[in-house]
């Protein structure tokens, strides 16, 4: 992987997620990592963040390199300068780029004019940092992955995008119950769905959150509005009225299932308190574990090859 480019989780074969994750808890238990002193990433951001940035700075400083944080008035991609100008300038100074967008099409603009690897750190299609975290976490609750019950209750946006994605190639079950007209998108469905048929999972829609639920390993829900969509909350708050992850909904999951959340959370809405504090709630281990599958990745990315 030395080298490569993380644009969406489907980017990595099953054998690759395997070896990120397997780096990652070999450095979450201690183990020596690859040196990166000399390496340094570049955090090019145009939405706030706080476990992104913090997690990807702490990874790399852990692993012996440097980070640099450079802010949305600092850069200001599109508009002060293009995605591709910022791309080769940074080939010049640094050795990888983490880039957090509005857009898929700006994150993929740097990639084609940077001499060096982007990660994609969030963008309105896909969070594939996220779904290796969230992989980690599933992995380190349940053993393993192959055959784990995933329901995503709520909005089909990036994280349930790269979530559908990662269950397909990984031989989980991936199970989404969204309002009508928010579901995953139809391209992602399909390719999540021909992902799953050769590793021996499953990506379906449910009709209810109920459904989706029942029998479940693993209950993972997101805000139902997020960045950029501020205008839309009260809407979607009507629309999403009956897909909060409340008590009687995770009573219908397995009795050792867990509950996963993304963060930020909108308590009250998308999960109460209740759950989002409650004895099955992962939350903050997942939020750990961040920082533990980027230092996989950026290992694996980064470090010389042996």
């Amino acid at each position: 992987m030395r080298g490569r480019n993380l644009l969406s989780i489907a980017d990595l074969s099953a054998r690759e997620v395997d070896d990120v994750l397997t780096q990652a808890m070999a450095l979450k238990d201690g183990a020596d990592g690859p040196a990166l002193a000399g390496k340094t990433l570049a955090l090019v951001f145009e939405k706030p963040s706080l476990r992104t940035r913090v997690s990807f700075h702490v990874a790399m400083k852990q692993l012996g390199g440097d980070c640099i944080y450079l802010s949305p008035p600092e850069v200001g991609l599109g508009q002060r300068e293009t995605p591709a100008d910022v791309a080769r300038v940074l080939s010049r100074y640094v050795h990888c780029i983490a880039a957090r967008t509005f857009e898929q099409e700006t994150v993929a603009e740097l990639a084609a004019h940077a001499g060096i690897p982007v990660i994609n750190a969030l963008s309105d299609h896909e969070h594939p940092c996220q779904a290796l975290a969230d992989l980690l976490t599933v992995r380190e609750k349940k053993g393993a992955l192959p055959g784990v019950t995933l329901a995503y209750i709520g909005d089909g946006n990036n994280v349930a995008n790269s979530l559908a994605l990662a269950a397909g190639i990984t031989g989980m079950h991936f199970r989404i119950s969204s309002p009508t007209g928010y579901g995953i998108p139809e391209a992602v469905a399909v390719r999540a769905k021909a992902l799953a048929a050769a590793s021996g999972g499953s990506v379906e829609e449910a009709s209810t959150p109920e459904e989706a639920v029942s029998g479940a390993d693993v209950v993972y829900t997101d805000v139902w509005a997020s960045m950029g969509q501020e205008r839309e909350a009260a809407v979607r708050r009507e629309d999403f009225a009956a897909f909060c992850v409340d008590e009687a909904l995770m009573a219908l999951a397995r009795s050792d299932a867990i509950f996963m959340h993304d963060l930020p959370a909108h308590r009250g809405e998308e999960v109460t308190d209740q759950v989002m504090d409650g004895p099955q709630s992962v939350v903050f281990d997942q939020a750990e574990n961040r920082m533990h599958a980027q230092k996989g990745l950026l290992a694996l990315i980064l470090g010389e090859e042996e």
